[in-house]
């Protein structure tokens, strides 16, 4: 468990001084740090093509790719509990399933936070571009990693208290567009049925169970950062339970704004899913299309505004989250101890590595036109196969190493986790081909690297005996 230090810092056991975080967050900055990753408007670039893929039932895919995340997000509430360290799913393995696990999934996640942030810095550098276009995109996403890296160098509470700024902007900007849409159907009546965002438009044949299955193999990728919030649990006040909470609710507020928005839009779309499934050039735009003819170019470039600013700032959530992991991993001697070094209770080595990273990565795909295409398709794996990893520990824990300190709960301890790794699972047989085969290679780096630290440290115990 972790400690307190005098001076107000916390570290896992072991770690001496330079390599302790500062407690300064409360229940709200975690909820900000959350939210601000997952994005509230975040359906807005998936919309059509959930439209398509689902016969025009969105908003029940929402409901039910919300289902299905709560039991990730159950799984980390279980363990940010008994393990409220830095680097969250790579401390839950190692706890619950052993050393070489915890590396595997510290791996693996690793994928993601590094690359997510990547992909929201380009989401901004598009959309700037689209405003100033005389500014390539490149600039705009190399502004947008210097901007947001100083203010995560300076430390988590005032990246949290700008990042509260930027999401209530975002929140304003949908309570507008959600106002301003009910608006126009109350006064000039909706495109399709009113049940159709949960039960198909019809167009494409009868509901299909098959297809909002399909379609929410994609929709989770919408709630990928929520579980960042469990990599600041040594930075909180008031103990790990508030993480839990924070989780929780954060799923479920991201939950109820996705299923709302995409509600209020599919009753405004006027192009059919099966236009949107035969037209899929139509598709990345579909959401826009929706708000420019139904309501007017001011809501669609408010809305693009608001995305601009918004995703430039979940990659900073996402930098935080992906510094907070390499310095868990650093302090554990599993990447370069120099990745764990804090100062003021900032892990500003680890935050530095993470941006030049992100960097490259995001500056490499700005300057491709297939750019934004390569990073989403490997972010996804890393994630979901580090989702699997939790639910494993959380069985490791509770139920194989009996380390719960109570009774076993079979439904807590066993079932969901064990769903939820069905789930996780199901996802990523669902992924595309790029995105396996890149998943599998990252993991296979990964198994040798592992292999190479135990060849390492078999060594050395030999010369010491």
């Amino acid at each position: 468990m972790s400690q307190s230090g005098q001076n107000g810092t916390t570290a896992a056991p072991g770690a001496g001084e330079g390599h302790r975080l500062r407690r300064s967050l409360g229940f709200r900055d975690l909820v900000v740090y959350g939210l601000l990753f997952i994005a509230p408007m975040a359906p807005v670039g998936v919309f059509g093509t959930l439209d398509a893929k689902s016969h025009g039932a969105v908003a029940l895919v929402y409901i039910v790719a919300t289902i299905a995340m709560a039991f990730t997000a159950f799984s980390y509430a279980q363990m940010v509990r008994v393990v409220p360290q830095a680097g969250s799913v790579f401390a839950y393995a190692r706890a619950g399933l052993g050393n070489g696990a915890g590396f595997i999934a510290g791996w693996m996640a690793m994928l993601d936070y590094v690359l997510i942030p990547a992909v929201a810095y380009l989401f901004s550098g598009i959309a700037m571009e689209a405003l100033v276009p005389e500014v390539s995109r490149w600039v705009w996403t190399a502004i947008a990693v210097v901007v947001t890296t100083l203010l995560n160098l300076w430390g988590v509470r005032t990246a949290a208290r700008v990042g509260f700024l930027v999401l209530a902007m975002e929140i304003v900007v949908l309570v507008v567009f959600v106002v301003t849409a009910i608006v126009v159907l109350a006064q000039d009546g909706t495109e399709r049925d009113w049940l159709s965002p949960l039960s198909g438009d019809g167009t494409q044949g009868a509901f299909a169970l098959s297809a909002v299955v399909g379609a929410v193999s994609v929709a989770v990728l919408s709630y990928l950062g929520f579980d960042a919030i469990a990599t600041f649990a040594e930075e909180v006040t008031g103990g790990s339970a508030k993480v839990a909470r924070a989780l929780l609710f954060c799923l479920a507020l991201a939950g109820v704004l996705f299923v709302a928005q995409t509600y209020l839009v599919a009753l405004l779309e006027p192009v059919s899913s099966a236009q949107l499934a035969a037209e899929p050039e139509r598709q990345g735009s579909a959401f826009y299309d929706a708000v420019d003819a139904s309501v007017g170019t001011w809501l669609h470039d408010l809305v693009a505004v608001s995305k601009a600013i918004g995703a430039a700032f979940a990659a900073l959530a996402g930098q935080a989250a992906a510094g907070r992991l390499l310095f868990a991993m650093g302090r554990d001697r599993r990447l370069p101890g120099v990745l764990s070094r804090t100062d003021s209770g900032v892990p500003r080595v680890a935050l530095l590595v993470s941006a030049v990273i992100t960097m490259a990565a995001a500056v490499w795909a700005a300057r491709r036109d297939d750019g934004l295409d390569h990073l989403v398709s490997v972010v996804d794996v890393g994630a979901l196969t580090a989702f699997t990893l939790l639910h494993a520990s959380v069985v490791g824990w509770f139920v194989v190493r009996r380390r719960g300190g109570g009774a076993v709960s079979w439904w807590r301890h066993l079932l969901v986790p064990v769903l939820g790794a069905a789930i996780t699972i199901a996802v990523i047989v669902e992924a595309s081909g790029t995105a396996q085969v890149v998943g599998a290679i990252w993991l296979a780096v990964g198994l040798v690297v592992l292999a190479a630290q135990w060849g390492r440290r078999g060594d050395a115990k030999a010369a010491g005996a």
